[in-house]
């Protein structure tokens, strides 16, 4: 596999999201449902959340760029560039106070 640049895809991926109507982009670097360990570079335009979902299982988001809010119950933790977020095995929401880029790493059991 080649390397990735992530400040690279961050521009990228935060130029296609303010293309798109969600106002957000993703891609995943590596992973898919045949592996364990899955890594994607999601971008938000500023004031847009990634709605409420259920946590992945085991999780952390880093912040390549920005400023983001993750809310579990009304509670809020905010990260900033360079910070690591644990995500909880619960219901959450993450929001972009600026235009933003996380790093999520999710591993998940795929029946081995």
């Amino acid at each position: 596999m080649d390397p990735v640049s992530l400040p690279r895809l961050v521009d990228d991926l935060l130029t296609s999201a303010h293309a798109a109507g969600s106002g957000r982009a993703a891609h995943t670097i590596d992973g898919d449902s045949h592996h364990t360990l899955r890594q994607t570079v999601i971008a938000l335009v500023a004031g847009r959340v990634l709605a409420e979902h259920q946590g992945p299982g085991e999780a952390t988001l880093q912040v390549l760029r920005g400023h983001v809010t993750l809310v579990e119950n009304g509670t809020g933790t905010v990260g900033r560039e360079g910070d690591v977020l644990v995500i909880p095995n619960a219901r959450h929401e993450l929001s972009a106070q600026q235009d933003s880029a996380v790093l999520l790493t999710v591993c998940v059991d795929v029946g081995r």
